[in-house]
């Protein structure tokens, strides 16, 4: 498992370097019945934020629910109708694959779909507003 993680963290720095986003947008691992299978989701989930915030971007996470939702209009639907969905909204011949594809451009779409967050006035802003 440390050398694949170590794997995935080069490859997502040079991705980040590449493409230099300012927001890297995850899926919240909420619950695996695999414990297993949890522990190395959430090892490698922490490995692309870290490799992200080191590059500058803002970090953010959704559900599964809230994904769904954004994607879906409802936040019980299943892979499938995921999968459909993100065909439809990115107006593709074909279903995107693997499924892990999909699930990521649904990531993708749910914080596009997220209203702009306003970014705090700085303190130096506030000051000259509040001296008007």
């Amino acid at each position: 498992m440390p050398q694949r993680l170590a794997m995935l963290q080069r490859e997502i720095r040079d991705l980040l370097g590449e493409l230099e986003p300012a927001v890297v947008a995850l899926e919240r691992v909420l619950f695996q019945v695999n414990v297993r299978t949890a522990m190395g989701v959430g090892q490698a989930a922490g490995v692309v934020m870290a490799e992200a915030v080191a590059a500058g971007c803002e970090v953010v996470e959704y559900s599964p629910n809230q994904i769904k939702q954004a994607v879906c209009g409802d936040g019980a639907a299943g892979k499938d109708q995921v999968t459909l969905m993100v065909q439809m909204l990115l107006g593709l011949p074909e279903p995107l694959r693997p499924a892990d594809v999909s699930d990521a451009a649904a990531v993708a779409l749910c914080h596009l779909a997220q209203p702009p967050t306003v970014p705090p006035p700085t303190a130096s802003a506030a000051t000259a507003a509040s001296s008007r």
